[in-house]
């Protein structure tokens, strides 16, 4: 049997692949090595992940996860891992590479992530060629959810919308200017909290002042990262929710843009698992 993992720092998505190709889901919280220690992963492991796993007899393990960037930080997770699951092949890659692998397979092409945060990279058909660095929501990550959420918040709150959109603006998340202030400044997760704030774009996404930020918002984000590969004869494929919930508006960018957009997915997950049972002999 194979357990394939997408993690990110708030959960994590794990997918039991079994000998008949049945596959069994589960939710635990996220694993990220830069905020958790190679003891605190191994305990979560044992504590919450072991018991509804059950006894079943696993012989790949293949974990995509937030801040698996680095050998350092791979190594710790793979670390971890080991010590709980004594079985022939423990894998630990990045996030972006399970995209890459969800999004492209075998193929060569430009894989994309548009979530929370966002990132990018050109995949050559087996390992991340080329990546442009997306340096989190305060200098970077466009397009991401908290990206989008920190224009319309500064828009909001400096005036910059048209009359009424932001009381309604407020009045839909119960927020006054001071909380929202806290809520970036001085309570913990803050690219979490504005990212929530961007649902306020999709709800009235006909509103043309905020259509404008989630185009400007996409168009930023092809200009700045994608364009720095080799993007012309190549497709654009793109994961998470944010470009997915938003897909009309990104397809309408890459157009103007004249990229090719190839897959627009919510997550990487049934692809990871299509993946790796097609490339596996050890279910």
């Amino acid at each position: 049997m194979i357990l394939i993992a997408d993690s990110g720092s708030t959960k994590t998505y794990w997918s039991l692949i079994k000998a008949d190709g049945s596959c069994s889901h589960y939710y635990t919280q996220g694993i990220n090595p830069f905020f958790q220690t190679e003891y605190e992963i191994e305990g979560f492991l044992r504590m919450t992940l072991l018991p509804q796993l059950g006894l079943n007899e696993i012989s790949e393990i293949y974990f995509y996860g937030a801040g698996c960037a680095t050998e350092k930080q791979i190594n710790l997770v793979r670390s971890a891992f080991s010590k709980v699951f004594v079985y022939e092949k423990i894998e630990v890659a990045s996030d972006l590479l399970g995209a890459a692998k969800a999004l492209c397979g075998d193929e060569p092409g430009i894989a994309c992530i548009l979530g929370t945060g966002s990132n990018s990279c050109y995949y050559d058909g087996n390992t991340i060629a080329q990546q442009v660095s997306p340096l989190g929501f305060i200098i970077g990550d466009e397009g991401s959810g908290a990206s989008l959420g920190k224009r319309l918040v500064a828009d909001c709150l400096k005036n910059q919308l048209p009359e009424g959109l932001k009381e309604r603006f407020l009045e839909r998340f119960k927020l006054t200017q001071a909380q929202i202030v806290e809520n970036i400044y001085s309570k913990p997760f803050p690219s979490r909290f504005l990212a929530s704030l961007s649902l306020f774009l999709i709800e009235n996404i006909e509103e043309p002042a905020l259509y404008q930020i989630v185009y400007d918002g996409f168009a930023d984000f092809f200009k700045r990262n994608v364009f720095q590969y080799d993007y012309k004869d190549k497709k654009v494929n793109v994961v998470g929710s944010i470009g997915y919930h938003y897909q009309d508006v990104l397809r309408k960018v890459a157009a103007d843009l004249s990229l090719q957009l190839g897959k627009i997915i919510q997550a990487p997950s049934e692809e990871l698992i299509k993946y790796h049972i097609q490339r596996s002999n050890k279910l």
